[in-house]
């Protein structure tokens, strides 16, 4: 079981060098790279344009009233495939720019939206919780300050 991460990764590698290798057969190496490079800034373009106009619009949400979880779990999958697209290689380029399609997202919300709980708060936005946990208010005193006890006794 521990080593699994490990096989995980040396996969990971091999996929990325062994692609790698294809392209550069076909283009050249220098080719290649700047095809790295350019996939990379292109992608990072993406996420940034794309987060940009999810951010607003959950922010809409929010001011009707409505439940911004589709946008939150939208988000999520916008910064995972950043995190992809800044790693050099053309796997993770095309996991991230898989992550960028809109049916993938709509796919990934429509699985995760059921694990999610998002509630109203007094303040009018919205907290996300995945448990069914119970709120309850109290007062508190501390007991160890001195003053609040002599001017409690003071009050009875």
């Amino acid at each position: 079981m521990r080593w699994i991460p490990l096989i995980a990764v040396f996969l990971y590698v091999y996929i990325e060098i062994s692609i790698f290798i294809q392209v550069a057969h076909v283009f050249g190496v220098l080719m290649t790279l700047i095809l790295v490079i350019f996939t990379s800034v292109i992608g990072m373009s993406l996420v940034r344009n794309q987060g940009f106009k999810n951010f607003m619009l959950m922010q809409q949400k929010m001011q009707a009233g409505e439940s911004p979880a589709a946008e939150m779990i939208k988000s999520v999958s916008l910064i995972i495939a950043g995190l992809l697209l800044v790693l050099p290689g053309f796997f993770t380029d095309f996991l991230g720019m898989l992550l960028l399609l809109p049916p993938v997202q709509k796919h990934l919300t429509l699985k995760l939206m059921p694990h999610l709980r998002f509630a109203r708060t007094p303040g009018g936005g919205f907290t996300a919780g995945s448990g069914g946990g119970d709120t309850f208010d109290g007062e508190y005193q501390r007991k160890d300050d001195e003053r609040d006890r002599l001017e409690n006794k003071d009050d009875r």
